[in-house]
């Protein structure tokens, strides 16, 4: 078993961050500090919990540029993209700082009665945050403000491709003030990570990451009876419909499928076109999609950089040739991305039409630059197909009617339904997968019901 987390970047293969993996006299003193903080912060007037986080949301954002540099260099993101990061960090936070009152305030029982009842919201206490590399301030900022908003303390244990994120996070909310221990982080391996979250002091776990880690986490969690939040990606689709607004439409989903190199849990990887309009989107979506920059993410023209590893850029390019043998077609010649290499975690990105749902792009998870682009005769077919997966995180409907919009999204076995949009959080609103994506909540004032345990009083005064 290895001693310590080394991190590739994906830029250039080099070793870019080295640490031991923490051991376990340090990982005990970690929870025992976390529950000692925790028992005081629990007490914190909640006006005070807020001004200490939005002081440590402060700091995350005076770091910004570190942050930003730290994001490209671990997992490859263009630095032209990476500060937005932040900024979606920041409004993901204080969105739910200042929710906290309202979401925490004790519930009055229907009323009908001579006693006073009500159902307060309280802490769980410790709590475990097990985020991945994709999106590493996002991810995590899902749960932990809220967990600390709610009185509870957080361990943050970060994917070993950003250890970095998860270093300068604690750093920042230390210079905001919060108490020692209250937020901490630990380097771990997954052998380490689920003792974590078999260890007794754990209240919650929160795991975003594949089907398989959270298929690990649940087993681990299993008989512990503490609550589990999955959040385990998709094969997210979109329908496009015959009055939907063409240019807007390709613009939107070009983007929601090759940001981040395609790299998104709620990244589109499925496209149903209206067949009147399916021809115009696919000339469209490859002329748009020719215009990408791959190469270097330190450099500020590249629009499009690497998968996180050179593993990963091989699984993608395995996905892209096995749909071209049993028929596809890609309307972008890589020819366009000279920087793609095959020894490399540089992948162009393809537009595969002539795709079925026989072909994995179609049906599987590709963490990659790749969409596949079907016509369909109408929206019984779309929604079909639409449904015809093993995930259901979000889905999209492109159309000028917000009542079809409505209609089909109740038909849609989705988490979340955007009209005329994609790939977005909205704090406001709950975060939730079906089906393999997950199940659990986050954001919005639901997300603080997984991270507090109700306690009914009942009290007889007379």
């Amino acid at each position: 078993m290895a001693s310590e987390l080394i991190t590739i970047s994906p830029i250039d293969g080099r070793e870019v961050v080295c640490r031991p993996y923490a051991t376990e006299s340090h990982i005990r003193q970690t929870l025992q500090s976390a529950q000692s903080a925790q028992r005081s912060w629990k007490e914190t007037d909640l006006a005070e919990r807020a001004r200490l986080l939005s002081a440590a949301v402060d700091r995350v954002v005076d770091a910004k540029p570190d942050f930003a540099q730290a994001i490209t260099l671990q997992m490859g993101r263009p630095i032209r993209h990476a500060p937005s990061e932040i900024d979606g960090f920041a409004e993901r936070a204080r969105h739910m700082i200042a929710i906290a009152p309202e979401a925490l305030r004790p519930l009055a029982a229907v009323p009908g009665s001579d006693r006073e009842r009500f159902i307060r919201r309280e802490p769980l206490g410790v709590t475990l945050t097990v985020a991945p590399w994709n999106y590493p301030l996002l991810t995590a900022v899902n749960s932990i403000v809220p967990a600390l908003m709610a009185g509870n303390a957080v361990v943050l244990k970060h994917s070993d491709q950003t250890p970095l994120c998860a270093e300068l996070m604690h750093q920042a909310f230390a210079r905001a003030g919060l108490p020692h221990g209250l937020f901490s982080f630990l380097h771990a391996d997954h052998a380490t990570t689920q003792k974590l979250v078999r260890a007794p002091e754990i209240r919650f776990v929160s795991f975003t990451g594949s089907v398989r880690g959270g298929r690990a986490v649940e087993e681990s969690a299993s008989g512990r009876f503490i609550g589990v939040g999955l959040e385990l990606g998709g094969n997210d689709a979109a329908y496009v419909r015959g009055d939907a607004d063409l240019e807007p439409a390709v613009e939107a989903l070009v983007d929601g499928a090759f940001f981040n190199a395609g790299q998104s849990c709620c990244g589109i990887q499925r496209i149903y076109v209206a067949r009147r309009l399916y021809d115009d989107f696919v000339e469209q979506a490859a002329a748009l999609t020719r215009r990408y920059v791959l190469g270097d993410p330190r450099e500020r023209e590249t629009s499009l950089g690497p998968v996180v590893r050179r593993a990963a850029a091989a699984s993608v390019r395995e996905v892209i040739a096995e749909a071209i043998d049993r028929g596809a077609r890609n309307v972008v010649d890589p020819a366009y991305f000279p920087a793609a290499r095959e020894d490399s975690a540089y992948v162009a990105p393809a537009v595969l039409t002539h795709v079925d749902h026989a072909m994995r792009v179609m049906r599987e998870e590709c963490f990659g630059p790749v969409v596949g682009i079907m016509p369909v005769e109408d929206d019984d077919e779309a929604i079909t197909l639409v449904n015809d997966s093993d995930y259901g995180l979000t889905a999209a409907i492109f159309t000028r009617d917000r009542a079809a919009a409505l209609d089909l999204g109740g038909r849609i076995q989705a988490g979340t339904i955007f009209m005329n949009r994609c790939d977005y959080l909205d704090p406001g609103l709950a975060w939730t997968g079906v089906k393999d994506s997950g199940r659990g909540v986050s954001l919005s004032r639901l997300g603080y019901e997984q991270l507090t345990q109700p306690k009914s009083f009942h009290l007889r005064v007379a």
